[in-house]
């Protein structure tokens, strides 16, 4: 039977750059037939590139990762996948950053120990930075709400004519409804332009 080797490779979003990942394992002699790539969140395992992985998967094949976030960032997921792979698929893993979680070495039961202990606490810390980071951006959104910035589409520009079709309305010449057909918007969106534009006009 064939023993294969391959890599897996894992960004958040389709902006980030996964050539870190990649160069890592073709340092290790992989090519990119065996990588498989996920442009992803790690939040599950839902992932189309990684279930392809898991169909090629046989018992003896080795799998190299370049480090554990990579894998997913969620520790019971991570564990439950980790039991999935060793156990169920026969397959040795290798986390490139972190030598000592490399199940094709101390096979032993104190390297076994070990080897889950250390995989514990590194999906655990895994997933603590990914509450961070939602915690942080959860607060810089408030912080930015709470000075005024705006999050979402910027507002088109104003027509050329809302100057002057502002004037008549505020004189009462014309209706808000007349003023923002003149303006080609709806009547709460005139209404709400205008207000801002008076208040800048107050600054």
């Amino acid at each position: 039977m064939d023993i294969n080797t391959y890599g897996y490779v894992r960004v958040s979003t389709k902006e980030q750059n996964e050539d870190r990942q990649l160069i890592a394992l073709h340092e290790l002699g992989l090519t990119d037939k065996f990588i498989y790539v996920d442009k992803q969140s790690g939040k599950d395992f839902n992932r189309p590139q990684y279930q392809r992985l898991l169909r090629k998967l046989r018992p003896g094949d080795l799998l190299y990762i370049k480090s554990i976030d990579r894998l997913g960032r969620n520790y019971e997921e991570i564990q439950n996948q980790w039991r999935v792979l060793t156990k169920e698929k026969g397959v040795d893993i290798c986390i490139v950053d972190m030598p000592i979680l490399d199940t094709r070495r101390g096979k032993d039961l104190l390297g076994t120990f070990i080897s889950d202990l250390v995989l514990q606490l590194l999906s655990f810390v895994a997933e603590n930075e990914r509450t961070n980071i939602k915690q942080r951006q959860a607060e810089g959104i408030a912080a930015a709400k709470a000075k005024g910035i705006r999050f979402g589409r910027p507002p088109k520009p104003l027509p050329e004519n809302f100057h002057s079709v502002y004037q008549q309305w505020k004189q009462g010449a014309i209706t808000g409804t007349a003023a923002a057909k003149e303006c080609g918007m709806p009547l709460s969106t005139f209404r709400y332009r205008a207000e801002i534009y008076e208040n800048a006009k107050l600054l």
